[in-house]
C-alpha cells in the first residue's frame, strides 16, 4: 500500500493509493475490487474519503474507482491549474480512459454531478447507468436564488473569507447536514486537512465562483439531458439539504422519468456521512438489479 499522509487514518480509509500523471498534475484515485466498474465522483469540498463506506461495502463484488479531483484530497494542487469544473471533467475523462473503464455505473454528488455527467454525455458507450446524490446539471443564471447566491459566492469578500477561514470545510460541510452531530471530529478532520492554508483553499474558491461563472458550460450539458432519459438510474436525495431542494429533485424526476428515487427525510447534503448504511444498501440493491429501474419512494 502506498504511504499515506500522517493525517489519514488507515482504519477509516483502508485503500491503496494510486496515481496518474495527467497533463495539469498528479491525480490520486482508489481502484478496489474486481467486476463491474462503479465510478464515484465527489464534489466540493470533499474527496474520495466521502465514498469510503460505499467502497468498503461493495469492493468484494464490484470494481470501485474513486478519484480525487485535482486540488482535492490526495491529488496534487498544481500551480497554474484553473480548477474550473470543465477542466476537472477533462482530467476525469483522462483517468477513466487510462483505466479503460467501460459499461460503468457512474455515481455522482454535488459538483461531481456536472463533472461526472459530462463524461457520460461525451462517452455514453462507457456508462451503463447512473446514481445521483444531491446534485444538479443546469445553469442557475436568471433565477432569483441562483443569481443572489451565485453573486455572493463569486464576490471578492467570499473568496477572501474562504482563503482565510476555509468556510467550505469548517462551516458549510457541517452546516448543510441534517444533523451535524453525525460528523464525528476525526471524520471532519479528514476534510479539513487538505486545505491547511490559504493557497490550498483555491480549489474551493473556484468551485464557489463557478456556480454562476460556469453557467454557459452547465447550460451546454443541460441541453443534452435527453441522452439520459433511457438510462437506468437511481436518485438518492437527502431532503434536509439546505443547498439542493425538493425543486432540484423534481427536475431530476423529469429528466429521469424511469429512475428509482429514494428520499432520506433526515439527511442533508452529505448523505454519505449521515446515512452510510442506507447508502450502501441502496447502491448494492441497485447494482444487483434486485430493485429494478422503476418506482419511487414517496418524497
Amino acid at each position: 500500500m502506498s504511504s499515506l499522509p500522517a493525517w489519514v487514518d488507515p482504519d477509516l480509509y483502508p485503500f491503496e493509493s494510486r496515481f496518474l500523471d495527467t497533463a495539469p498534475g498528479r491525480m490520486h484515485y482508489v481502484d478496489e475490487g474486481t467486476g463491474h466498474p462503479v465510478v464515484f465522483v465527489h464534489g466540493g469540498p470533499t474527496w474520495s474519503f466521502l465514498w469510503r463506506g460505499a467502497i468498503r461495502a461493495l469492493r468484494d463484488r464490484f470494481r470501485c474507482i474513486a478519484p480525487d479531483l485535482l486540488g482535492f484530497g490526495l491529488s496534487e494542487q498544481p500551480p497554474g491549474f484553473s480548477y474550473h469544473p470543465r477542466e476537472q471533467a477533462r482530467c476525469l475523462a483522462t483517468l477513466l480512459a487510462h483505466l479503460d473503464v467501460r459499461d460503468a455505473t457512474l455515481v455522482v454528488h454535488d459538483w461531481g454531478g456536472p463533472i461526472g455527467l459530462a463524461f457520460a454525455l461525451e462517452h455514453p458507450e462507457r456508462v451503463r447507468d447512473l446514481v445521483l446524490f444531491n446534485t444538479w446539471l443546469w445553469s442557475v443564471r436568471g433565477t432569483p436564488r441562483g443569481e443572489l447566491t451565485g453573486r455572493l459566492f463569486a464576490s471578492r469578500l467570499w473568496a477572501w473569507l474562504e482563503r482565510r477561514h476555509s468556510l467550505s470545510t469548517r462551516f458549510f460541510l457541517p452546516g448543510v447536514m441534517g444533523d451535524r452531530r453525525r460528523l464525528a471530529p476525526d471524520v471532519h478532520r479528514h476534510y479539513l486537512e487538505p486545505f491547511r492554508d490559504p493557497r490550498s483553499r483555491e480549489p474551493n474558491v473556484v468551485l464557489w465562483r463557478e456556480i454562476l461563472g460556469a453557467s454557459d458550460w452547465l447550460g451546454s450539458l443541460w441541453e443534452r439531458r435527453g441522452r439520459f432519459a433511457s438510462k437506468r438510474a437511481l436518485v438518492v436525495w437527502g431532503l434536509a439539504d439546505r443547498a439542493f431542494t425538493r425543486a432540484d429533485l423534481a427536475r431530476w424526476r423529469e429528466v429521469l422519468p424511469h429512475a428509482r428515487v429514494e428520499t432520506l427525510p433526515r439527511a442533508g447534503h452529505f448523505v454519505q456521512e449521515e446515512e452510510p448504511e442506507a447508502v450502501a444498501r441502496l447502491l448494492a440493491g441497485f447494482l444487483d438489479g434486485a430493485a429494478g429501474g422503476q418506482g419511487a419512494s414517496p418524497g
